[in-house]
């Protein structure tokens, strides 16, 4: 083994679902030893579709695009979050379940994770705001400009998150001489 393949990791992309009848977010890193890449981030519109049969279908073939045209080596997936109205869950659920099934047709292997465990993973807060979880999202990504829709970034937190619990890598941050100088306030003196 060469010297300069020691301690390096396997590059691969992950592709990051936030699934929705209105609106399903995408996103695309790529895990480099140096921290996570970003690739691509976008949604899939589907509100102006009436039909719900055409919305899944419309899921299913923006997901298997972009399983073939990115090649991802896995599929990290939002599960419905367990709210008072019944027919929304299940409804998220048929959106999970037609991303899945575009993933699975493609021998994708597949990672799900709770809303809260997203949240945690990327802010430290399981009750962070879309807003707080894609301002951290900017950062540690890089992102140029906010996406009008948090769908797109809450799929990038997706794939972070599976970063994360996969164990392999985590985001890389700043020392904590770095973070003092940057955040004189959070100093206490005694």
């Amino acid at each position: 083994m060469e010297l300069a393949n020691i301690g390096k990791i396997k590059e691969k992309i992950i592709l990051g679902i936030d699934p929705g009848t209105s609106v399903t977010g995408y996103g695309l890193i790529c895990e480099r030893s140096s921290g996570p890449e970003l690739i691509q981030y976008g949604v899939i519109h589907l509100s102006k579709y009436k039909d719900p049969y055409i919305k899944l279908s419309k899921i299913y073939e923006r997901v298997t695009q972009l399983i073939d045209e990115y090649l991802p080596d896995e599929l990290a997936i939002e599960a419905p979050f367990f709210g008072k109205n019944v027919q929304s869950m299940l409804k998220l659920g048929r959106a999970q379940g037609v991303a899945i099934a575009a993933a699975i047709n493609r021998q994708l292997p597949i990672a799900e994770y709770a809303p809260k465990l997203v949240k945690q993973a990327v802010t430290g807060n399981g009750n962070a705001s879309k807003e707080q979880v894609a301002a951290m999202l900017i950062q540690v990504l890089k992102i140029k400009e906010a996406p009008k829709l948090l769908d797109a970034t809450d799929a990038l937190a997706v794939c972070l998150c599976h970063l994360h619990r996969s164990g392999k890598q985590s985001v890389k941050t700043k020392d904590w001489g770095q973070f003092l100088k940057e955040n004189p306030g959070k100093l206490k003196h005694s």
